[in-house]
């Protein structure tokens, strides 16, 4: 039983409005552009660097400058398939443009980055509208290769690893968390189906129970299931610490897997060196219950391992077989590229679960362990394979029709039908208010924020 939240943060979450569609790029820099004019004496709109297809990347400064006031930084679209964050951020900069009380409360000035991603959130804007189902999402969806994620291009230098091919929109955050050190960052993602969890770059108990209490308030569970990867730490039911690379890196060189690693660190590892506390609240599309229930689910782990083993190795030798098959005849696309990079990593996956299923053999699954796996395999399935498949859509809409072409675009199309239909038949997929995911995260921060200023009741 988690303890109540209090009230000024109830009042937070009641107040947030309803939305139909997730914003788009263009919406969420005019958004920006017009808070800014309607707040001149509180907020400022200023260019923090460039995107690589060379869109303006901005951010809104809300309160200050006191040259002694910490700061807070808040960053929208760290994965341009997770906008909810774009929604979180531009309530957050408004609240706190509005209220002078809440500021006050809060003892920051607030730097608020609504889209560090537009060049990939213009390549998911063909669903942010709906119909909300997982195939239209799966079927619309762009997520970039490891090496060309925001998140994941900080750079990098642990034992063997090293990473210095910082994108320019990392470049831009790089440049924010260095000229504003600040003592809060919450970085804005979202998952796909499940519960709410959380991860903080270090443990922070007196806030643990409020990161606990917040989900319930809008009718939410907190995940139970497995965690995102078998090496991060658990804090507390529903809060892992922040993911940093150098952790995989570690977990895998035992098996000699972590030389298949790509990429570089995280925001929130990169902005450990100025004692920032990382904030990171996923909050997913649509619910599944069954991830945050600890009851027995009557199946052993390991065998619900080596199952999610099997299928996520046979995708990844489905896209390997597909990308051999289309060498050299089709268009070095974004979503080819991506493919190209998610093809071994899910290889590399399937070996780590299979590991797993050695591991306390006999050990009971819970439901909420059962329904996460199952989340793994549907997950992987539809998100690369939604992608492969659009890359083959796009070579027909151009053209390509070749035999070889033609032949992996129908096959793949088959089995995602297939892949569809296992997951809508496996889990209820109820979508989620999309008012409900901005209370969730913009409570998240301003409680994280609360906690760091002494001032949560």
């Amino acid at each position: 039983m988690t303890a109540p939240l209090p009230g000024w943060l109830v009042a937070e979450m009641a107040a947030v409005p309803p939305r139909d569609a997730l914003a788009g790029a263009d919406e969420l820099a005019a958004e920006s552009a017009r808070l800014a004019a309607e707040h001149p004496g509180v907020v400022t709109h200023r260019r923090i660097g460039t995107s690589g297809q060379g869109e303006p990347l901005t951010a809104l400064t809300v309160g200050g400058p006191g040259p002694s006031e910490p700061s807070g930084l808040v960053i929208g679209l760290p994965h341009p398939n997770e906008p909810v964050g774009g929604l979180t951020a531009l309530h957050l900069a408004r609240r706190l443009a509005e209220d002078d009380g809440l500021r006050a409360r809060l003892g920051l000035t607030w730097h608020v980055v609504p889209c560090i991603d537009p060049d990939g959130l213009r390549l998911n804007e063909g669903w942010l509208a709906g119909p909300f189902t997982r195939e239209h999402y799966a079927r619309h969806l762009y997520r970039q290769a490891g090496t060309e994620q925001i998140e994941w291009s900080f750079p990098l230098a642990h034992k063997d690893a090293w990473f210095d091919a910082v994108l320019p929109e990392t470049l831009a955050l790089m440049r924010l968390v260095d000229e504003h050190r600040p003592v809060l960052m919450a970085s804005l993602h979202n998952a796909e189906v499940g519960g709410v969890y959380h991860y903080l770059s270090r443990p922070e108990p007196d806030l643990h129970p409020v990161l606990q209490a917040v989900p319930a308030e809008v009718g939410l569970r907190l995940h139970r299931g497995e965690p995102e990867a078998p090496w991060i730490p658990l804090l507390a039911e529903g809060i892992y610490r922040s993911l940093d690379i150098r952790d995989a890196y570690d977990h895998l060189e035992v098996t000699g897997e972590h030389e298949n690693l790509a990429g570089g660190n995280s925001t929130g590892a990169y902005a450990a060196r100025h004692g920032t506390l990382t904030l990171v609240t996923e909050v997913p599309y649509w619910r599944d219950d069954r991830l945050g229930d600890d009851a027995a689910s009557g199946h052993d782990r390991a065998t619900l391992l080596r199952g999610a083993a099997e299928a996520v190795d046979d995708l990844a030798t489905t896209l390997t077989g597909a990308l051999t098959a289309l060498a050299g005849l089709v268009h070095e696309s974004p979503f080819v590229r991506a493919t190209r990079f998610f093809a071994p990593f899910l290889a590399g996956s399937a070996t780590d679960l299979a590991r797993r299923a050695t591991q306390d053999p006999d050990r009971p699954a819970t439901v909420a362990e059962h329904a996460s796996l199952d989340e793994v395999v549907d997950m992987a399935r539809l998100r690369y394979g939604g992608m492969l498949l659009r890359a083959l859509d796009a070579e027909h809409a151009l053209g390509n029709v070749r035999p070889a072409v033609r032949a992996a675009r129908a096959d793949l199309a088959a089995r995602f039908a297939v892949w569809s239909a296992e997951a809508a038949g496996r889990a209820p997929a109820t979508r989620v208010p999309l008012r409900d995911l901005v209370a969730v995260q913009a409570a998240s921060v301003l409680g994280a924020a609360a906690h760091l200023a002494a001032s949560l009741d």
